[in-house]
């Protein structure tokens, strides 16, 4: 028995001090293994939730049978009326659960990664999988990368706080799980690495690197073990443009531009107005303006993929495809503005694939020699069309690149984004979507410099290890600070209050006091940040940290620690 006890007394002994070791090596700003190791293991874990989100889509298609309908015969086809009928569903659902965990989508990931270190609500992944795989499975105009995004941030963030690792730490576990969610939801690893760090981290930091970096080569070896190595737009048909054709592509990029801000613009009126209505009302009219499109131009619906099949068909007509661009736009303002789950990416994908096409039919009718690159033109218009509305050129270049499989895009692509990027934000003023959709919401996204650069730390990092705690006896206190050496002396109350004794000297009359100072106490998974907020008032103090209970005080932290670490420059 006197063996067993002392064996578990040693289990305790060794677990507490790896499971302290590793909090003192993620609450640092370093690339660690042990910070890889957990992001590839939380991972793989939300690798499996987008996988299981595929694969139900791809069950709940083959029961509706959506790609097999007849375009010239969908009036008959009781298909035709799945939006309003995904509307219904998509109300009920968000009607079982509460209000509080309503907003999903990228912009709401954005607000809880800035503010929040990407703690994700885990009540909130039901609503978000099951609306928008009925959204998806009812032919709304929406795409597929924003569940991917919402899924993988709470699958991670919340194993991140299960296992209770430190909140910088937090912040990387949910960047690393949306790159897994994109990999595995696309195939392109370098693709989602490139749109964490542009539209999400929005900073680059070497030690997110590593770990996001991993996350997304887990999603999307996860991806391929399911579904194939597929790209998934590598049948378009893509054929390197010569030089004598990049004037025309720069008077394309300005058409885009145009065509970028005015849908921005659009969009976002139309999400400023459905924020007053009530739900049922927003999603009635999101389906019935969808099913009424879907009845006319069926090419119009889904993700994108329909729209850009009617680009690269043979022999495109001009007019359908206009029609077609003027009812993709409709329904995925409709869609996306009025609050149907879902992402944005896809039915950019689909409208940017349509105004190439356009570009390219009308200038081979001038220059018949444009015929041939109308696939390439397809290529550009994706390209430009998401770089410029979601504000991530190298996001989409890479996407783009990676999804075609085809490295041709990367000039011309890059020679159209350019202009069409500039017309849009510095001519036309056009307002990012994502950004803007936070200010609508009322949800905050900005965090000063100082601030940021703060959050990078954990408090184990800076924290002073070496002080002592008394309890509240009088006679002793004197004698403790005595030999403390130095060292932060803690006075424990009687209500189990800290506070901070220090010697006082005065001046006029060479007589010192002891004198007590409210501390406040921290957790030690909090960040600098949190001890600058305590602290800068005043400008002065301490506050002690506490693992687990607050009777189990594991160090202190002064204004003046602080100080020295933020002149040293390492923030």
């Amino acid at each position: 028995m006197k063996f067993k006890s002392r064996l578990d007394a040693f289990r305790r002994l060794a677990k507490g001090y790896l499971h302290t070791t590793l909090r003192d090596k993620l609450s640092q700003a370093r690339v660690s293994t042990q910070l890889c190791a957990l992001a590839l293991c939380f991972a793989l874990i939300a690798s499996v939730v987008i996988i299981l989100f595929r694969l139900l889509l791809e069950g709940a298609n083959s029961v509706t049978g959506i790609e097999q309908m007849d375009i010239h015969d969908v009036v008959y086809d009781w298909r035709a009326l799945l939006p309003l009928l995904g509307a219904l569903l998509i109300w009920l659902v968000a009607t079982l659960g509460s209000k509080r965990y309503r907003r999903m989508g990228i912009a709401y990931v954005l607000h809880r990664y800035k503010l929040h270190y990407g703690k994700i609500p885990l009540q909130s992944a039901a609503g978000q999988f099951f609306q928008a795989l009925i959204a998806l499975a009812s032919n709304f105009s929406v795409g597929r990368e924003g569940p991917a995004i919402h899924l993988g941030a709470v699958s991670a963030s919340v194993l991140a706080e299960k296992f209770k690792l430190p909140d910088n730490s937090v912040r990387i576990m949910c960047a690393s799980g949306i790159a897994a969610g994109i990999a595995a939801t696309f195939n392109a690893p370098l693709a989602a690495v490139v749109f964490v760090f542009e539209v999400i981290v929005r900073e680059y930091k070497l030690h997110y690197f590593f770990p996001i970096m991993i996350s997304a080569i887990c999603g999307a070896v996860t991806s391929q073990l399911v579904f194939g190595n597929i790209h998934e737009y590598d049948s378009i048909q893509v054929i390197r443009i010569p030089l004598d054709h990049y004037p025309l592509l720069l008077l394309g990029g300005l058409g885009l531009g145009v065509a970028a801000a005015a849908f921005n613009w659009t969009l976002l009126k139309v999400t400023a107005t459905g924020q007053h209505w009530p739900l049922i009302i927003r999603l009635l009219i999101a389906g019935s303006v969808t099913t009424i499109i879907g009845i006319a131009l069926p090419q119009s619906l889904g993700s994108g993929d329909l729209a850009i099949n009617a680009v690269i068909a043979d022999n495109p007509e001009l007019l359908l495809l206009i029609a077609v661009l003027i009812g993709k736009m409709v329904a995925t303002i409709a869609a996306i503005g009025l609050g149907i789950p879902g992402g944005l990416i896809g039915p950019l994908y689909g409208i940017g694939a349509l105004l190439g096409g356009i570009l390219a039919l009308i200038s081979a009718m001038l220059f018949p020699s444009i015929a041939p690159y109308v696939g390439l033109y397809t290529v550009i218009g994706m390209t430009a069309m998401m770089g410029v509305c979601l504000s991530a050129p190298l996001a989409a270049l890479v996407a783009l690149l990676e999804l075609t499989n085809d490295a041709a895009i990367i000039l011309p692509a890059m020679f159209v984004t350019i202009p069409a990027y500039l017309v849009a934000y510095q001519w036309l003023r056009a307002d990012s979507i994502l950004l803007r959709q936070l200010d609508i919401m009322g949800l905050g996204y900005k965090v000063p410099p100082l601030n940021q650069g703060l959050q990078l730390l954990g408090v184990r990092a800076l924290m002073n290890r070496r002080f002592v705690v008394v309890k509240n006896d009088d006679a002793l206190l004197l004698e403790v600070l005595k030999r403390a050496e130095g060292r932060p002396v803690l006075v424990r109350g009687d209500e189990g209050d800290i506070q901070m004794l220090r010697l006082e000297m005065h001046s006029f009359d060479d007589t010192t006091t002891l004198s007590r100072q409210p501390m406040q106490g921290l957790p030690d998974s909090a960040t600098l940040d949190e001890v600058y907020s305590l602290l800068s008032p005043k400008r002065t103090g301490e506050v002690y940290i506490y693992q687990g209970s607050r009777d189990n005080l594991v160090g202190v932290i002064s204004w003046s620690n602080l100080q020295q670490e933020i002149r040293s420059g390492q923030l």
